[in-house]
């Protein structure tokens, strides 16, 4: 069992906002490789840094877009944690949730879809690095969900007739301003914050555990490694999601 201190357990029984941050840990619990592990087989003698940026697509779309391709396959195998089905939980008993999310991997989703009991009117989730599962256009940068199926690889915009690449943040681009002004704004305005499963040095989302402290948010960082953040934050948890997040929503429980 985690220890978990009665402060740490007060603070949610009385939140009004919960804001959570999660990263590649949580993913990488249901089998999902980082970023930089994601190499294997034909892949392993690309640097993905290299693959990841507009200027390679430029050069070479069609390797680009097979090694997304790759990717995800492999993501779609994947099923959601206990630490994924946590947060809906603590979701569906929070008077107010913000999830945001640095990974592409779409499980947050999945979980919501899974659970039937979820309110209707929950905020969406915010993907601040995209989702490897959308596609948009390369030249307008607006969502396409259907085409024309040829065998060009990749596929070609039905309105503009450029090639489509996957809709995530690439390295050298800038995140989506919407998804990061409604970061901001929950960092600012929540009571408890939650930084799950990253490592706390990718800006700007390693700033909001830091915007919430400042706004006088309860800050709980769940991870089995120490970060930038551990310093600061008021409570550490050291542990993978799926085990500390069953337990936090137990003995939360214990209480009304």
């Amino acid at each position: 069992m985690i220890d978990i201190p009665t402060p740490l357990l007060d603070a949610l029984r009385h939140a009004q906002h919960i804001a959570v941050l999660t990263g590649a840990g949580i993913s990488a619990e249901s089998g999902v490789p980082t970023f930089r592990d994601a190499q294997t087989g034909l892949w392993s003698k690309f640097n993905p840094q290299e693959l990841a940026t507009r200027e390679a697509f430029a050069r070479n779309p069609k390797l680009v877009w097979e090694w997304y391709a790759f990717r995800r396959e492999f993501i779609a195998r994947a099923e959601p944690n206990a630490g994924h089905y946590a947060l809906t939980e603590l979701e569906k008993r929070a008077e107010k949730f913000t999830l945001v999310t640095q990974n592409i991997d779409g499980l947050h989703e999945r979980v919501r879809q899974n659970v039937e009991t979820l309110r209707s009117s929950v905020s969406p989730i915010i993907e601040l690095h995209g989702n490897i599962f959308r596609t948009k256009c390369f030249r307008e940068d607006t969502r396409v969900s259907d085409w024309l199926a040829t065998d060009e690889i990749p596929p070609r915009c039905p309105r503009c007739g450029s090639y489509m690449r996957p809709d995530v943040v690439w390295f050298g681009e800038a995140l989506p301003r919407r998804a990061l002004d409604e970061s901001f704004r929950a960092a600012e305005s929540c009571d408890v914050f939650f930084s799950i499963g990253t490592s706390g040095v990718v800006e700007p989302a390693a700033s909001l555990p830091f915007i919430a402290l400042r706004n006088g948010a309860v800050v709980i960082e769940v991870n089995p490694e120490e970060t930038p953040l551990s310093a600061s934050a008021t409570f550490c948890l050291r542990g993978v999601a799926g085990i500390v997040m069953p337990q936090i929503l137990e003995r939360t429980a214990e209480g009304n």
